[in-house]
């Protein structure tokens, strides 16, 4: 068979969360796994053992920890240590094996793939597969397609349908009508509910219903992002790879404390360690802030204490990415926020007026930023990246931290911290 034209392929994560947990552990394998959010909260994550329970996505833990317990179901709070690291891990080998790559989400990338026969392209998907999971221990799903959405769509069909081996391809030319009448047009990426239940007003229910739909209605519909969709669905990219996302346009830390919280210095703890990790990021991504936002809240639902909201924001006269620079202005916005008496359940910071490094307006009235801030700002990124978060940190942040979210079921950050690496002992 001769090649084909290039084509694009999406690489997913199975049950990416759940996976990560077997990783380290792996006496998991077939065992039904959940993965709860902050504090412990709701389900984010299912094994497909887990789903073949009936467990539901968002279900309160409270609510089904009995069914849990009652089927043996592991149940673990959020790392994020840990997903994150392997994420990059899955990544980083990804790149070094496809050129063209675009990062589309924590599980899941896009890359792209010169001409190459049919037999080729299953070749290469399971060499892909092989190699990750053999260095990372994670399993993936690969598809390909002539579109990113139809490569999105072979992706779950290599999922959901053993057979396939974890690989399948929609070749260019190929009839893919049949494939297309099983995918209901609510799973046809960037079709979401709301554009579902327009759709469905005028019976289009399945992805070849909005392949085949009239152009006009479609555009009047969805507008050009859905008559994009319905092109990729033809076969014709309308989608190319992004490879160098945009840059940041404000950064937000902020978590639900582990207890109700009312000293003021638990408060200010929690504001200094948010910022610290802030600023980090915004490093991280070659940015500083003009502009830095304070803000505090009370549980809304709780009848018994009165409910108290509110944030201060602060222009910087000089856009800055170092710490000591925005907690100090953090902590003053606090002080001015803070009212006794109140039982507070959140406290966050964004910063916004994003700018590169090298931009940005000064003004008359603010010196310029001192060289050494920076170099002290790299040695300390340079020390927590190495050593793990937190090697180096503001005592301003706390040691105890009796406020800091509930995860009571976590596993180890077995790759980023020095103290929880596992321990093999030969017998």
């Amino acid at each position: 068979m001769p090649p084909i034209p290039a084509l694009y392929a999406l690489l997913d994560c199975n049950n990416f969360y759940a996976s990560c947990e077997r990783v380290f552990e792996p006496r998991l394998e077939g065992c039904p796994i959940v993965v709860l959010s902050n504090n412990d909260g709701c389900i984010i994550a299912r094994s497909n053992e887990a789903k073949a329970l009936g467990i539901k996505m968002g279900e309160p833990y409270y609510q089904c920890r009995k069914r849990l317990d009652a089927h043996q179901v592991r149940v673990f709070s959020s790392n994020y240590a840990l997903y994150g690291d392997l994420s990059a891990r899955v990544m980083d080998l990804l790149g070094q094996m496809e050129p063209e790559v675009e990062v589309y989400s924590i599980d899941e990338a896009f890359f792209r793939l010169p001409s190459a026969t049919p037999e080729a392209l299953l070749t290469n998907g399971r060499h892909l597969r092989a190699t990750i999971r053999q260095q990372v221990g994670m399993p993936v799903s690969i598809g390909y397609g002539p579109t990113k959405t139809l490569a999105k769509i072979a992706n779950r069909l290599a999922k959901k349908r053993p057979e396939h081996g974890g690989v399948f391809a929609i070749l260019p030319g190929q009839e893919s009508d049949q494939l297309l009448a099983t995918i209901a047009v609510g799973e046809v990426w960037g079709i979401g509910h709301r554009s579902s239940r327009k759709l469905a007003v005028w019976g289009i229910q399945t992805a070849l219903d909005l392949k085949n739909a009239d152009d006009s209605l479609i555009r009047r519909q969805l507008t050009v992002t859905g008559a994009r969709t319905q092109l990729e669905l033809r076969g014709i990219p309308c989608i190319d790879l992004d490879s160098s996302p945009s840059a940041k346009q404000s950064i937000m830390t902020s978590r639900s404390f582990g207890k109700p919280v009312t000293a003021l210095n638990d408060l200010r703890e929690a504001v200094a360690t948010y910022v610290a990790i802030a600023a980090t990021k915004l490093r991280a991504g070659k940015q500083k802030a003009g502009c830095l936002q304070v803000f505090l809240a009370t549980n809304p639902f709780r009848d018994n204490a009165p409910p108290y909201t509110n944030s201060r924001a602060v222009t910087l006269g000089r856009a800055t990415a170092a710490t000591p620079e925005l907690l100090g202005r953090a902590l003053a916005l606090l002080g001015e926020l803070y009212r006794p008496g109140y039982v507070y359940q959140k406290v966050g910071v964004m910063l916004m007026d994003l700018q590169a490094e090298g931009c940005g307006q000064g003004d008359l009235f603010t010196p310029p930023e001192s060289p050494k801030n920076r170099e002290l700002m790299g040695a300390l990124d340079s020390i927590n990246q190495r050593w793990g978060r937190d090697t180096l940190r503001y005592g301003s942040s706390g040691f105890a931290r009796p406020w800091w979210l509930r995860q009571a079921r976590k596993s180890p950050a077995y790759t980023t911290s020095w103290q929880e690496l596992p321990v093999v002992k030969a017998g």
